[in-house]
């Protein structure tokens, strides 16, 4: 600790032997506003050191020396540590007479130690949650109807009123995968919070950031103001609004249109992909068929039709006038701009 206020140095032990594509890890190397290396380097002023063990980032070989730190966690001999769930939960109460997802085995009966057996050890002991993408906080992809492992999101798992050893609740950052400064962003308010110079990060409901998730994508979007026009894309090439090609943007909660993907550049919308819903805890099965309008989509478009089309018509002449120059802007022998100067007595 230092001088009693925080952690001088913690650990960040990653698990992504969730129900996962570890495109969350592979996304989270993509960010720069804070970089992960500049993090793990000690680049960043006021953070505690921190040592990181992901599989895809670890310059280790492996086997039993890159399990090392997590089965001294598991053991309470290593501490403070964050624990970064990647991947959703799998039900091994069901998983028949195998299982579902495992890390590392057990080295005395040489049997699979499961992603299950993992949480329970881990996540008591770690002194912050967090779950990072739509797998790990809510069960995304893999915990969508028909599915035979009962896969379910970390706090489904744990009970959303969970709180870590050091009183936090389960920070989720949904994505599919996670936006990377949204995730690192986050991150770091934790590791400052760990270091003693910052309050906890504050949490919605859904326990997601309340500043990356309480707008809308249609909030943020730069496609909106077509929307109000009621002019709409009727094909996936039109720079308009896509609610009727599939959007879900105008009740999604997501900042991608304003943040973008990489260094700010890119983003769903901005680049001529629908918002499929993918950070909320419905997704996917609320969101799909995904190329199919929303349900209230034709409704609201039609609404807004023939006022759209009356503000348009009026803008385009308010358009018209402002692109002509004043009439006074001339080079006549004659003033005609109004100056009319008052000379004091």
């Amino acid at each position: 600790m230092s001088e009693g206020k925080g952690f001088d140095e913690i650990h960040i032990l990653w698990i992504s032997e969730g129900m996962s594509c570890d495109g969350d890890t592979v996304s989270v190397t993509a960010s720069s506003q804070p970089a992960i290396e500049d993090v793990v380097n000690g680049l960043i002023p006021g953070l505690p050191k921190v040592h990181l063990y992901n599989k895809v980032l670890s310059p280790t070989l492996g086997g039993e020396e890159y399990l090392a730190p997590f089965r001294a966690a598991a053991a309470g001999e290593l501490e403070p540590f964050i624990f970064v769930l990647e991947g959703s939960v799998p039900n091994e109460k069901i998983n028949g007479d195998g299982y579902w997802s495992s890390f590392g085995n057990d080295p005395d009966t040489g049997e699979p130690l499961t992603l299950n057996w993992w949480i329970d050890r881990l996540a008591p002991k770690a002194w912050a949650v967090v779950a990072a993408g739509t797998c790990a906080t809510y069960g995304g992809i893999h915990a969508m109807a028909g599915n035979p492992t009962g896969c379910m999101g970390l706090a489904d798992y744990l009970g959303w009123d969970f709180t870590s050893a050091g009183a936090l609740p389960i920070v989720n950052i949904p994505g599919c995968p996670v936006q990377p400064e949204n995730f690192m962003e986050t991150l770091t308010w934790v590791l400052y919070h760990a270091a003693g110079s910052a309050p906890p990060p504050p949490l919605d409901d859904k326990l997601r950031p309340q500043w990356m998730f309480g707008k809308t994508v249609h909030e943020g979007c730069d496609r909106a103001a077509y929307y109000e026009q009621a002019d709409f894309a009727m094909d996936y090439n039109s720079p308009k609004c896509q609610v009727k090609v599939g959007c879900w943007g105008p009740v999604v909660n997501c900042n991608v249109p304003k943040r973008g993907w990489m260094n700010g550049v890119g983003g769903c919308p901005n680049v001529g992909g629908v918002c499929i819903g993918c950070t909320m805890p419905g997704f996917p099965d609320k969101f799909m068929p995904f190329m199919d309008a929303p349900p209230g989509g034709s409704l609201s478009s039609m609404m807004i039709k023939p006022y759209g089309a009356f503000i348009r018509r009026m803008r385009g002449i308010t358009n018209h006038t402002v692109n002509e120059e004043p009439k006074w802007r001339h080079d006549r022998e004659l003033l005609t701009s109004g100056y009319n100067p008052r000379w004091r007595p």
